[in-house]
């Protein structure tokens, strides 16, 4: 009898270990499970569309979502104190591999652990942002890709739209590094081009209205960079830009589907989508992220809002119809 409890006990023991080797591994191999943690800054075309090019790559790349890899997925609202709390739960969860989605939330990530890879994309200057040593060799455990934008072609951009502005407002959020870096572009191509310009400024949300407002008859056009909160916000901005016919030249097509005039920028989902790509490489254990320079995408795509065009008055010369229809 006493064999035989033995032989039972042994049997639940060994039962035991197996379950619990399958929560931590594949449910038909036993093969590991990785863990991957996704935090985004807020909720916005833009950024959602970066994260699904990230699923997509993933599983082209043989890591699909429930099989051998489980996403824990996160969006902070906007809120920094979010992406704070986030991050911490992601590295005490023993995340595999992180993606920070916009600078704000790789930068809560960066400040929690130095061991865990993080890949970081919708990022301008992941340098200028203190994410890596440097943009050609990370040096860390961060990398990934940069929505670096044509700011000067932008600019260029609205003066062919706009040929006879003379002052153009600067919108974006003062917290944002990304959005500092790109206006101190937008503003040397500003001085090149003869434009004056007015910087306006948010902190919040709540205050994109009233600083929109306080634009009107002050100036002939808009720009904005890939700011976050501004894209998030692009309802109230154009809810007041194309009754006071103030055209508005935007960071990324996101924003421009939403009302704003036109664009030169990036796609976002093929930028995602290529951060997935290198985070496959760092899964396999083909590469680490101190060795894989920050990746920038090579082709501008214009996109124009004819209905906000027709909403102005504003004709859209041929040749920038002509890129549109390639």
């Amino acid at each position: 009898m006493k064999k035989f409890f033995r032989i039972i006990i042994c049997a639940m023991i060994a039962l035991t270990l197996f379950g619990c080797s399958k929560k931590e591994g594949d449910s038909s191999t036993g093969a590991k499970v990785y863990k991957i943690g996704i935090v985004q800054l807020v909720e916005h075309v833009a950024l959602n569309a970066a994260h699904e090019g990230f699923v997509a790559a993933l599983a082209e790349e043989g890591y699909a979502d429930g099989e051998n890899i489980r996403i824990d997925y996160q969006n902070a609202q906007g809120e920094l104190a979010n992406c704070q709390t986030i991050a911490q739960k992601l590295v005490n969860a023993r995340s595999d591999l992180i993606l920070a989605i916009a600078t704000p939330a790789a930068q809560a990530v960066a400040n929690e652990t130095k061991t865990i890879p993080i890949l970081v994309t919708a990022v301008t200057d992941p340098e200028s942002a203190r994410l890596v040593a440097s943009n050609s060799a990370p040096g860390g455990n961060v990398t990934g890709t940069s929505d670096l934008t044509p700011v000067a072609a932008q600019m260029q951009l609205l003066k062919q739209l706009v040929p006879d502005v003379k002052t153009v407002g600067l919108l974006y959020c003062s917290s944002e590094q990304n959005s500092k870096f790109q206006i101190d572009i937008a503003k040397e191509e500003a001085n090149k081009l003869g434009i004056n310009y007015i910087e306006a400024t948010v902190s919040n949300s709540n205050e994109i209205q009233q600083v929109v407002q306080n634009l009107v008859g002050k100036v002939q056009a808009i720009y904005s960079p890939t700011d976050n909160m501004i894209a998030s916000g692009m309802p109230a901005v154009v809810g007041i830009t194309t009754p006071a016919k103030i055209p508005m030249i935007c960071g990324e097509e996101g924003m421009v589907n939403q009302g704003g005039l036109a664009t030169y920028g990036i796609n976002y989902f093929e930028l995602g989508r290529q951060t997935g790509k290198m985070a496959a490489e760092i899964l396999s254990g083909e590469k680490k992220p101190a060795e894989m320079p920050i990746e920038y995408q090579q082709r501008y795509d214009i996109t124009i809002n004819m209905d906000t065009a027709q909403k102005l008055g504003i004709t859209i010369p041929a040749e920038l119809l002509a890129q549109v229809n390639e």
